[in-house]
């Protein structure tokens, strides 16, 4: 009997898409299936999901695309198990991951849960992360900020409760893990596991930079669900998305918006770590890594500690002929 069904919407990311699945396959002591819903990809995403040699995954198709909601959809309703999560096509997760939330909700009796999780960069140097909100504080917060970390890629639901919550609502774009968060919040509080067992890999292809649509989004979830955002929250967290794309003057308007709407301090703290950048920058040029100063070192160092094993293991994988079909790494 499969225990959990892995729901992994993808398109033309086949370059990050093996380790994402090979984070999954890897995942201890819980029977899975994977649901790959390749999302009208024109890349080599066929072959590459074909490439793992493993029974536990199967593929399917969207002819064109329809966005990551319906992939969610179509992943939901192909699935199997009792138990239902989802992840991102670019993203990674602890090899503890399953069986630790499927055992906190259980001996919680509750039917979803999530945990935490840290930000990582192409080459899996942890950029940041930070503990989540327990069960009752999420359940405060969800209506005004997505306060579950990872978006798409943490929570594990019950299928019978996913059916009572309803489909994602395709309307949404980049806000559509939030707005099902919330709904399952009405159904009753999570379960959660207290470590960093998500990892969101930052590049420029990231969904989540798509500022307007972040902010459309955002007032359609006022709408339905007749709450009000965090706007100082929001504002810093696209701010330092346009950041990441070089969108300076953007993100000067949106640290402005967001100290106005209570986040002064934080947007203070923000640019003093940003001139210390610049001046690093302008003694030593490129030629010494910038370092990276953790508020959290004990939540980043036991990120590390299993990213380093999948990284390790990945580059095995790849330099063998891989496993047999239906049997993971040993």
């Amino acid at each position: 009997m499969v225990e959990v069904s892995v729901v992994v919407p993808t398109h033309n990311r086949s370059s990050l898409l093996t380790l994402t699945l090979q984070s999954v396959l890897w995942q201890r002591d819980v029977d899975l299936e994977v649901v790959v819903v390749d999302d009208g990809s024109t890349d080599d995403t066929a072959e590459a999901v074909a490439g793992l040699r493993d029974a536990r995954v199967r593929i399917v198709r969207h002819p064109t695309p329809q966005g990551v909601a319906a992939a969610r959809n179509r992943g939901a309703a192909e699935a199997t198990a009792e138990w239902i999560t989802f992840l991102d096509d670019d993203d990674l997760w602890g090899p503890d991951k399953l069986a630790r939330q499927l055992q906190a909700a259980r001996e919680a009796g509750r039917s979803w849960a999530y945990t935490g999780a840290v930000s990582v960069d192409d080459d899996l140097k942890v950029l940041g992360g930070r503990p989540p909100p327990s069960p009752e504080r999420m359940v405060e917060l969800l209506p005004r900020y997505d306060a579950v970390p990872g978006g798409g890629s943490n929570v594990v639901v019950h299928h019978h409760t996913l059916a009572k919550a309803g489909r994602f609502d395709s309307r949404l774009r980049n806000t559509e893990d939030w707005e099902m968060w919330i709904r399952l919040a009405k159904l009753g509080p999570p379960a959660w596991v207290c470590s960093p067992l998500v990892a969101k890999r930052a590049h420029g292809r990231n969904s989540s930079l798509d500022t307007r649509e972040i902010l459309a989004g955002s007032a359609l979830i006022e709408r339905l669900h007749g709450s009000k955002m965090d706007r100082g929250i929001t504002y810093r967290w696209l701010a330092e998305s346009c950041l990441r794309t070089g969108r300076r003057a953007t993100a000067v308007r949106y640290f402005a918006r967001a100290a106005v709407h209570g986040q002064a301090r934080n947007v203070a703290d923000d640019f003093g770590v940003i001139l210390r950048r610049r001046i690093r920058r302008h003694l030593f040029g490129d030629r010494r890594p910038e370092p990276v100063s953790y508020r959290y070192p004990e939540w980043v160092a036991e990120a590390r500690a299993w990213l380093d094993v999948l990284t390790a293991r990945a580059a095995h994988v790849s330099g063998t002929d891989g496993d047999k079909e239906g049997q993971g790494p040993s």
